[in-house]
């Protein structure tokens, strides 16, 4: 794999998650003799100045084509690690990786992107081509992968290492492309006829020439085909035909697993729920809410962004506090959104609670203590979030797209199979709504309803194991298939 983010080492958002959870879930299935992988998985991840190099990683030096290098190439050091179920491959260049932010500062992206992750790209293919050990499949994630796919056509097509490697490439975001300027695409050394006058798309030329490329969940795949949702990206997905699928994400079980969660007030699990009432009451008294009044909590927790409904959210908040409801939110981002959210919990400090933080913990706390989990994304290619709430004997209320649509099933319409609410407008009038619907049900004295949607969640194995790994090793083998 090559990514711009795994965690624990780099993250921003669920791309690192993927990245890690994947990587290591592929490592375990290998272990029980049910895969067709052969070996621990390589994650090539830029050593950004943030990454402390673990104890006991070893290094290589590797001489790596470099077209901003005044002899042509620049010493690469990777550093190797082993990880939990896979090895991390650091990508230890300074002028590139060696900077404040992994892709750019306050002010704006860092300049030169299109060179750095082509760099990441191209170390990650000579440390593959100098090992000498055939690779079947590498797998880019998003355009910070993508160069690698342009360098095998280029320069590897007949290598005996990658000559015959298939490439798969994972759309976590489609919203940002790479997109570089004509005068910058000679940073990424490539032959001068990729490209056009323009500039190059390094996502789009990506998806042209992989052998397969997914986006995380079935919904999203067919969301992403038209205009309004595709990113601009709509008329080359659907070109692809049936070489572009969704594979519906997982969740780490054993990293999110409330009956071992050291963060959590008290443990709980199926069965034995004593333990999130005990979270519940713990949340409401670091928020300075009453924990014996009667309305739900609600928690959200993301980047405030309109992409991630937060404005929703806002809207919404006053319709939510007068059914009863208290509020919190953690996350920062848009000032906007911010503001309005500071202001209603200036107001209503016993109703509303905003912290504007990146708080590991205080999130476990949310989706343990909340009594609902607000997730009204205006696109969702696939979330998390979602799942871990379920996990967490938390329902959701989400807006049904994407991912969300795929892993959230609406109680009321379906009250068999209900695991959350769901709403399509987007309004913060309908994320009221749906709110109410839910509130109606926790409200309901006769709690045998509510305690089967909560139920319903928590039993719904959200594992990788349990389904996207499979997902993802057919895709590799008809990956293989296509290339050969």
């Amino acid at each position: 794999m090559i990514a711009s983010e795994c965690e624990p080492w780099a993250k921003t958002g669920g791309l690192g998650d993927v990245v890690d959870a994947l990587a290591r879930a592929l490592g375990r299935t290998g272990a029980d003799g049910s895969s067709r992988i052969d070996a621990p998985v390589d994650v090539f991840l830029p050593r950004y100045r943030a990454i402390a190099v673990p104890a006991g990683a070893t290094a290589v030096t590797i001489r790596v084509p470099d077209p901003v290098a005044a002899d042509g190439a620049t010493d690469v050091d990777i550093l190797s690690v082993d990880a939990d179920g896979y090895r991390l491959r650091l990508v230890d260049l300074p002028a590139a990786f060696d900077r404040d932010g992994y892709y750019g500062t306050l002010v704006g992206d860092h300049p030169d992107n299109a060179w750095r992750f082509g760099m990441l790209c191209r170390s990650a293919l000579e440390t593959m081509r100098v090992e000498a050990r055939p690779v079947d499949v590498v797998h880019v994630h998003d355009w910070q992968g993508s160069p690698a796919i342009l360098y095998r056509d280029a320069w590897y097509w007949g290598d005996f290492t990658l000559g015959r490697t298939a490439f798969v490439l994972t759309l976590h975001n489609p919203a940002y492309h790479g997109w570089t300027h004509a005068p910058d695409v000679w940073t990424l050394g490539l032959p001068g006829s990729v490209g056009d006058a323009y500039g190059l798309d390094i996502l789009r030329t990506g998806i042209e020439r992989a052998e397969m490329v997914n986006t995380v969940s079935p919904t999203f795949a067919v969301e992403a085909r038209t205009p309004e949702m595709g990113k601009g990206l709509d008329w080359a997905l659907t070109a692809r035909g049936d070489r572009f699928v969704g594979i519906l994400n997982g969740i780490d079980t054993e990293q999110w697993d409330p009956a071992r969660d050291p963060a959590l007030a008290a443990t709980y699990g199926p069965g034995a729920m004593a333990g999130k009432a005990a979270c519940r009451a713990a949340l409401a008294d670091e928020l300075g809410f009453d924990p014996d009044a009667p309305g739900p909590i609600a928690g959200a927790v993301g980047r405030l962004d309109p992409q991630k409904g937060f404005d929703l959210v806002a809207d919404a908040a006053p319709a939510m506090v007068e059914a009863g409801v208290r509020l919190v939110v953690l996350g920062s981002g848009d000032p906007s959104i911010a503001d309005r959210l500071r202001a209603a919990a200036a107001a209503l400090p016993d109703r509303i609670a905003i912290r504007e933080t990146f708080d590991r913990d205080l999130a476990r706390r949310i989706y343990a203590g909340s009594d609902l989990f607000l997730m009204p994304s205006r696109f969702e290619p696939s979330g998390q979030s979602q799942m871990i709430a379920m996990r967490y004997g938390t329902p959701p209320v989400v807006r049904a797209t994407g991912g969300l649509a795929d892993s959230v099933v609406d109680a009321d319409a379906e009250p068999e199979r209900g695991t959350g609410w769901t709403f399509v407008e987007e309004s913060g009038a309908a994320l009221a709504a749906a709110v109410a619907r839910a509130t109606a049900a926790y409200a309901d004295p006769d709690r045998s309803r509510w305690d089967a949607v909560v139920a319903r969640g928590m039993a719904h194995d959200w594992s990788w194991e349990a389904g996207p790994v499979a997902g993802y090793l057919d895709m590799y083998a008809r990956a293989i298939a296509a290339r050969r």
